[in-house]
């Protein structure tokens, strides 16, 4: 059979979508390796709207209890778990509406007309002594998620770009002091974003560093760092580490049929989620939209899904 849409991705952005997608009776074949996307290791999320506070297990586990809920007898909703996509292939020359076919590594293969990319990305991991064994024990990767747990406490931000002096200015609402740690002699950021907040008293940076090691036993207790310049080794005291080096995206199934930016991010009209290939729709952290968070995933999945409903049936 041919399906109206293919849905790729357990996390925020392709639940949101595969509700929807039920809701309005599309023909829709859901295809995810897992459930819940970068969040599912989270300890505690306190943003997710509608919630004051869960784990990030729960928060996949309530993404799946949502969609299951819509599939099955009676739906027009098809799940598919633990199916990894491989390829997402035109039916026809670009430019077409013959539709696309969707393969998975199981040897699955799909035919839609449609398809929604919600892939998501994973987190560029810190290279250094103890960063594996003390992650989410004070080291973290999303400041959004877990500032407010650092209130009164002394952290590190590691990284020069937008993201971290972004989430360094998040922090600093929380915490006593944030300490900027970069492994460059120059920023990455918008020297205005970089500007203002190196204006904040509470906040540090240090450029042209190595982090040669985290320390502490059963939580963050401090890390150090080596000068690049001199070979010069300090220790610095903290609480928290919030890591911020870069994403990679989830989607190198798809290079081949959508555009990608420089850093392998789908490119996207952020005014319906439309890539740059006809009758393909991409959402959440694979896209190179400007912020990531997972409610913006889910809402940019539920634009998509609208658009992608009135394509079908009415455009």
């Amino acid at each position: 059979m041919t399906y109206d849409l293919i849905i790729i991705g357990g996390g925020p952005a392709g639940t949101a979508a595969a509700v929807y997608a039920s809701r309005k009776r599309l023909s829709t074949l859901f295809l995810t390796a897992e459930w819940g996307g970068q969040s599912v290791v989270s300890e505690q999320i306190f943003n997710w709207i509608g919630t004051n506070s869960l784990s990030g297990n729960e928060l996949a586990q309530n993404f799946k209890k949502h969609v299951m809920a819509n599939a099955g007898t009676g739906q027009t909703l098809e799940v598919k778990e633990g199916e990894k996509v491989i390829a997402v292939e035109q039916l026809a020359p670009s430019g077409s509406t013959a539709g696309f076919k969707v393969k998975t590594e199981s040897g699955g293969e799909f035919e839609t007309k449609t398809v929604l990319i919600a892939t998501g990305s994973g987190r560029r991991k810190l290279e250094a002594k103890n960063a594996d064994k003390l992650e989410h024990k004070g080291l973290t990767y999303c400041a959004s998620c877990d500032g407010p747990l650092f209130e009164g406490m002394d952290v590190v931000v590691i990284g020069g770009g937008n993201a971290g002096f972004e989430s360094a200015a998040q922090l600093l609402a929380y915490c006593k002091s944030v300490t900027l740690l970069h492994r460059s002699d120059s920023f990455r950021a918008d020297e205005v974003t970089v500007e203002k907040v190196l204006k904040n008293p509470k906040m540090k940076a240090i450029k042209n560093v190595e982090i040669l090691e985290v320390k502490g036993d059963k939580f963050v207790e401090g890390i150090v760092y080596k000068d690049r310049a001199t070979g010069l080794e300090t220790e610095l005291k903290v609480s928290g580490i919030f890591v911020e080096i870069g994403q990679i995206p989830n989607t190198d199934f798809a290079k081949t049929v959508v555009t990608l930016d420089e850093i392998g991010r789908i490119k996207v009209n952020p005014l319906n989620q439309k890539t740059e290939t006809e009758g393909i729709w991409a959402a959440g952290d694979c896209t190179n939209i400007l912020y990531h968070q997972n409610n913006i995933a889910a809402g940019d999945a539920v634009r998509a899904l609208e658009d992608i409903y009135l394509a079908i049936h009415a455009k």
